[in-house]
């Protein structure tokens, strides 16, 4: 038996809880940005996220509400992704404190920094990857603003690439789930597609 759940019947609130309980994992976003005179910079995580794009290479998050980092990118046009993984486990949750407007979360959750390449805002120095992205352009969406950013340099630590590729055992993300829940990356399993050419019915009758 299935319950059925209309999202006219039940509060914002009721729903987002369901929504965030089952699409499951969500990679993070930790997303730094700076103020447009340069004076302050915020960092903030991020569960809606995910690639929009390859050629052009374009990544995209949602900010639930104007928070600091729409604000940001919305007036310099550029944002970095930081790597999310499980050494800044409580250094990512950290940041995700409604501090006042103004207040560096790098500073506050005390998070080393180091310039970017191609971009104004700065990046989380312990993040094994980050993409600097410039707006490509954003999409209001009820409560919500999704950001779409062409990514327009990566620098990844040699500390988790195996013959010149991220290795995920190495990468060690993190996920966000419902709740208060966070999940580590657990088992791997490794599948190839199948060709047309090689199909030989569902697996279940092989």
């Amino acid at each position: 038996m299935r319950i059925d759940f209309d999202p006219a019947d039940m509060s914002r609130n009721e729903f987002y809880k369901l929504l965030t309980a089952v699409v499951v994992p969500r990679p993070i976003a930790w997303i730094s940005t700076i103020s447009p005179d340069c004076a302050s910079t915020n960092l903030a995580p991020h569960s809606f996220f995910s690639i929009a794009s390859v050629a052009p290479p374009v990544v995209q998050f949602s900010s639930v509400t104007r928070k600091d980092t729409l604000r940001n990118v919305e007036a310099t046009g550029q944002f970095v992704v930081n790597f999310a993984s499980e050494e800044c486990f409580e250094q990512i949750n950290d940041t995700g404190t409604d501090f006042p407007h103004g207040v560096s979360e790098f500073e506050a959750a005390g998070i080393e920094s180091e310039p970017s390449l191609r971009v104004k805002p700065l990046r989380v120095a312990a993040s094994s990857v980050a993409l600097e992205c410039e707006v490509h352009t954003t999409v209001g969406i009820g409560d919500s603003t999704v950001v779409f950013g062409r990514v327009v340099h990566a620098v990844v630590s040699q500390d988790v690439l195996v013959d010149g590729h991220p290795e995920i055992s190495k990468l060690k993300p993190l996920a966000r789930l419902g709740k208060d829940e966070w999940a580590t990356i657990g088992d791997v399993r490794e599948i190839s597609r199948i060709r047309h050419a090689d199909w030989q019915g569902p697996a279940g009758d092989r």
